[in-house]
């Protein structure tokens, strides 16, 4: 074990003391679900990247789903020609790439990812998987019925997790709803899954089963870091007790994969609305910064190169150091992490897709770290949408969710740092779980 290793386990708990500082009461923290949330993670980290049985499932889930994605890439072609050749590569009639373009070469493998995962549902394949992560989140760590579910809908699917508990969300108490937006902040959906894996497959082949376990470390993750900021001090009505999902019923498979590629196209339409409105927001906000830096620097006869992803990534500095990060790096990780708080993590992942191409950053370590700490919606976009969307299905609740979104934010954050932390403990430099890098 490296120094790297003791920084990540100690960072654990640091990160969870910076949650247990801001937390609405302290002294009422239930330190069972504490306890058995990083249990979990420990375990599930450990079984992973150790135990040969569970490098096994890493790197089949791995295969499969670049498998998978490959089949995207057919339909992608067949739409968009050329414009769908990925750089590197040729298509089937010679054609050469005309260079990395997202709208065509990653964002439309979601809509493939989304019909296949409504099949999927349709078989009742991801029902039984969400009812295994629910029952194990029940009774290990006595929270309640529907938080359990919902946080286990969350390592598969987005915002349409909360359809899965409709008919508690109303009486849910505010622990609860706190709960309910910090798991769905702090995972990913698997339809985006594909989106991030083609940006960045090339240059990590191992990214999809590294991802895959980050979303799955990150559900356990949430709970901790939201029950000790916003400790339950009422009585949910489901605690300790298994609930039962509600799920839409198709009349056939062939309906569940039309819905579900229409759903796709939504959530791509949605995703490119957000990058073009963010980062031209983005982009006007730090032309004022930068006139400011440069007018208050001028006194003092420097010309500060400021934005707002360095003014935030200087709060995220200690962060990457905490969860393992060398020292080396700390600068580009902060500055990734940084960039997901306002812009979705889309935008990092495509700059650590960058530094691994143009040599800026090679330390396995390092890039691992930074594909385990960016997984998860823990940005403000995101938390606009979770709010929203529960509004929508439960309009009474609205003001409650607007009062508790910020600390979810906040805890889902955590969360992700969290996640990271625990894979940086068991990542060595003869790491099997590092291999085809």
């Amino acid at each position: 074990m490296t120094i790297y290793n003791l920084i990540s386990f100690s960072g654990i708990f640091i990160l969870m003391f910076c949650a247990w500082v801001f937390s609405k009461n302290r002294w009422n923290v239930n330190w069972r679900v504490v306890f058995w949330g990083v249990v979990l993670q420990l375990v599930f980290a450990f079984f992973i990247f150790f135990v040969p049985a569970g490098l096994w499932v890493f790197h089949w889930v791995n295969d499969a789903v670049i498998k998978v994605i490959s089949f995207a890439n057919e339909g992608m072609y067949f739409v968009f020609g050329p414009l769908a050749v990925s750089p590197g590569t040729t298509g089937k009639a010679g054609e050469q790439s005309v260079g990395f373009i997202l709208a065509f070469q990653a964002l439309p493998a979601a809509i493939f990812f989304s019909s296949l995962m409504a099949l999927l549902y349709y078989f009742k394949i991801m029902q039984k998987v969400v009812k295994v992560f629910s029952y194990i989140f029940t009774k290990l760590m006595r929270i309640s019925g529907a938080e359990a579910l919902c946080t286990s809908s969350n390592i598969v699917v987005g915002v349409e997790s909360v359809f899965t508990i409709r008919p508690y969300i109303e009486a849910m108490t505010l622990s609860e709803l706190c709960m309910v937006l910090t798991a769905g902040m702090a995972t990913i959906a698997s339809t985006v899954i594909a989106i991030y894996v083609s940006v960045l497959s090339k240059n990590f082949p191992a990214i999809a089963g590294h991802l895959v376990s980050a979303s799955v470390l990150s559900a356990p993750a949430a709970v901790v870091m939201s029950k000790l900021l916003y400790p339950e001090d009422e009585h949910p009505k489901t605690l300790g007790t298994i609930v039962e999902g509600q799920y839409e019923q198709y009349a056939s498979w062939i309906e569940s994969a039309i819905t579900g590629a229409q759903e796709g196209v939504k959530l791509v339409i949605g995703i490119i609305a957000l990058l073009l409105a963010f980062l031209s927001l983005l982009a006007m906000c730090n032309w004022f910064i930068g006139v400011a830096g440069n007018w208050v620097g001028g006194f003092a006869g420097i010309q500060p190169d400021l934005s707002l992803q360095k003014l935030l990534s200087y709060i995220f500095y200690p962060f990457a150091f905490i969860i393992g990060v060398p020292l080396s790096d700390i600068p580009k990780v902060s500055m990734m992490l940084g960039e997901r708080s306002i812009l979705t993590e889309l935008v990092p992942y495509q700059h650590l897709a960058q530094y691994i191409t143009s040599g800026q950053m090679t330390n396995p370590r390092s890039i691992v770290l930074s594909a385990y700490a960016l997984c998860g919606f823990a940005h403000i976009a995101s938390l606009a949408i979770f709010i929203g969307g529960i509004s929508a299905i439960v309009p009474g609740r609205t003001k409650d969710l607007a009062k508790i979104g910020f600390r979810a934010l906040f805890a889902a954050t955590l969360a992700c740092l969290m996640t990271g932390a625990v894979a940086g403990v068991f990542i060595t430099e003869g790491s099997n779980a590092l291999i085809r890098f």
